[in-house]
């Protein structure tokens, strides 16, 4: 691809309502994929990657626990997806997901955070065809060519294999997610995942002006103070 995927705003846990509001996001995520696909991580491999993520993170044990016990069927919470797209300062484009138990609530906080930042909340699908919804893996290696043959012989759609400083990223669909993972582990045994994940990634980037960028710096601090934010993707380079 070419490009930079990890184009978005990283959460810093330097205070302990940071870390307890990175924990409640990975226990909420964690609540939707087990509860979508099960609460064994050997079956769900999204479920696998997803808390290999949290741990990485340092989320506790029993933060992950109880999002899986309340998956189980223990507890009344009820998250689901939800997606919102728009344009942020100097006119770059933007998606928020959140995992939400009140649409409205969300909605509404989602909108204060453009308002008050000279942003513009557009309609569903406004910006997302300009990003490609790619399922990605990253992990250390220098032989692209044995990866990508091990992808084919899987049959396994993959996008594009990029080999870089002793590093290897397989970028494929989303819906391929789960395929390329195991056709990995599969390929692979000693394999190391350092990135696991399901990402937006931008087909084109712009620089934001420097008038700009005190606002856009404020719009992804607001959104990530969101409770019900999970990850906010965008295009702009600064």
């Amino acid at each position: 691809m070419g490009r930079a995927y990890q184009n978005r705003k990283e959460s810093i846990a330097k205070t302990a309502t940071a870390k307890s509001k990175v924990y409640s996001k990975y226990g909420r995520e964690i609540y939707v994929v087990a509860k979508s696909g099960g609460t064994d991580p050997d079956a769900n491999l999204s479920l696998r990657g997803l808390i290999d993520r949290a741990r990485k993170d340092q989320v506790p044990a029993h933060v992950i626990a109880n999002a899986l016990e309340k998956a189980s069927g223990v507890g009344g919470e009820d998250y689901v997806p939800a997606r919102y797209e728009g344009f942020g300062p100097g006119n770059c484009m933007v998606i928020v997901e959140c995992l939400t138990d009140n649409a409205n609530r969300t909605i509404g906080d989602v909108r204060n955070c453009f308002t008050k930042s000279k942003a513009k909340l557009g309609a569903p699908g406004s910006v997302s065809h300009m990003f490609d919804h790619c399922a990605i893996f990253g992990f250390a290696g220098d032989d692209e060519d044995s990866v990508l043959e091990a992808l084919m012989e899987a049959d396994v759609d993959v996008t594009d294999v990029e080999c870089e400083n002793g590093n290897i990223t397989v970028f494929a669909p989303h819906t391929e997610y789960a395929k390329t993972k195991q056709a990995l582990l599969d390929a692979f045994s000693d394999i190391e995942f350092a990135i696991d994940e399901i990402q937006f990634v931008p087909q084109t980037s712009m620089e934001i002006p420097a008038d700009d960028l005190p606002m856009m710096e404020r719009l992804l601090t607001m959104l990530e103070d969101c409770d019900d934010v999970q990850q906010v993707y965008h295009n702009a380079v600064f």
